[in-house]
């Protein structure tokens, strides 16, 4: 990590724009014509350009900048430059890529030699580096504080109003779009040699694969951190991570030899992702805080998957 903290921001966001082209290269390269859909607003997107020949990476930003406007209402400033950043550069890249923005038409990689003869004779392999690439960038855009709008939003947003649980939120809404794209492929008659159920197995094996590979890239070996925190206001953030973060902590009794006072010690286990965002909390309630952070290779519990 950089000291300076304009540095570490200028980093964060470069590492962002990287990602986005990475996760624009497995869409609109390998996904895009071989008709498999990833969830969310990316396969939303696809469909309506199966249906209307509209440039995906411009109905991705479209229909992105009501749920950013819908996030910032709702949830604050949360949703804030860098996810504007985030889906606004991968949508960029998408049209780039595939030669939809005005000048640049001859770059249209999706119809290289190479992916051709992918979609031809190793389609399993073609969509297993679509999602590969797909879960890289999201994860990349994940671990350094970005995002990509999108179901994230609808998501967050269905936890507050309903206590959804934003992973139940995101899976529910990935299943319904791959299916609309199913139906959208199947009434066009765009499935070509495969038939559209087959593509919409594709399309689910593909959303198993792109979130695995978002795990590891956030969470590497270890998925969850156990964090302790010595601070006078410790009530505080123990409400704000138990309402706003869905999670459990614990106070533990405990004396500090160096000033000799009795205080408590707050615990609690979080993933990866949500790590930065509890730090920038603790950091803005009480910049004097106290924290350590652990590494937890396995939990057991509710709000956890097991390891497989």
């Amino acid at each position: 990590m950089l000291h300076n903290p304009k540095l570490q921001t200028v980093f964060e966001y470069i590492f962002i724009a990287i990602g986005a082209a990475i996760m624009a290269i497995g869409i609109g390269i390998f996904l895009v014509d071989a008709k498999v859909v990833p969830g969310g607003v990316s396969g939303l997107s696809m469909s309506i350009h199966y249906l209307t020949g509209l440039p995906v990476g411009l109905m991705i930003w479209s229909l992105n900048i009501p749920l950013y406007l819908w996030g910032i209402k709702e949830l604050g400033k949360e949703f804030g430059i860098r996810t504007f950043w985030g889906f606004t550069l991968n949508s960029f890249f998408i049209d780039f890529f595939r030669g939809d923005i005005p000048g640049f038409s001859f770059i249209k990689l999706q119809e290289t030699q190479t992916i051709k003869d992918l979609q031809q004779n190793d389609f399993l392999f073609l969509i297993l580096l679509g999602a590969a690439l797909l879960g890289l960038g999201l994860g990349i855009i994940f671990k350094f504080k970005g995002t990509t709008a999108g179901s994230d939003i609808v998501a967050a947003i269905m936890h507050k109003r309903f206590g959804t649980k934003p992973g139940m939120a995101i899976m529910m809404i990935d299943f319904f779009v791959i299916l609309l794209a199913g139906f959208i492929i199947d009434f066009k008659n765009l499935a070509g040699d495969r038939s559209a159920v087959i593509l919409t197995f594709y399309a689910l094996f593909l959303l198993f694969v792109s979130s695995r590979l978002i795990d590891v890239i956030i969470d590497g070996f270890d998925y969850a951190r156990s964090v302790d925190i010595i601070s006078d206001k410790t009530d505080e953030i123990a409400k704000i991570i138990m309402d706003d973060m869905s999670r459990g902590a614990t106070a533990i009794k405990a004396r500090g030899l160096y000033r000799n006072v009795d205080r408590e010690i707050l615990t609690t286990v979080i993933t990866l992702k949500e790590l930065s965002k509890l730090l920038n909390i603790i950091k803005k309630i009480d910049p004097k805080a106290f924290v350590t952070v652990s590494n937890v290779h396995e939990v057991m519990g509710e709000g956890f998957r097991r390891r497989i």
